[in-house]
């Protein structure tokens, strides 16, 4: 049974930094590509940033710079640190998994950027 589950979100200042994590379960881990995604109240969902198996990123045009995705395939885990966050990235960050045409998706964490 295939699983993703996120930790790291929060409530952070404007300027400050998190670090989300992807924990994924049920299936050969290193084979697959892996990305993380947002969705801000009353938006699409939209891509962050994905990461190939053998470590090659791709990021959302607003976040290169001030977002990196890494993964630990040892660890099974995928992780999004966010620097100089924004209000606007304030969304619920879910974590993506396209294994064989199938799309999973974890639970999301709640990240919310506010003085």
């Amino acid at each position: 049974q295939v699983k993703l589950v996120e930790s790291g979100g929060g409530l952070v200042q404007p300027g400050e930094s998190l670090r989300l994590s992807c924990a994924g379960s049920g299936y050969d881990f290193s084979f697959y590509p892996m990305g993380w995604y947002r969705q801000a109240p009353g938006k699409q969902r939209e891509l962050v940033a994905d990461i190939t198996e053998d470590g090659g990123a791709n990021y959302l045009h607003s976040v290169p710079g001030r977002f990196t995705i890494s993964r630990n395939n040892a660890k099974n885990t995928v992780y999004l640190e966010m620097n100089s966050l924004k209000p606007e990235d304030t969304a619920v960050y879910y974590c993506h998994a396209n294994l064989d045409t199938f799309d999973f998706w974890g639970q999301g964490t709640q990240v919310t950027v506010s003085s």
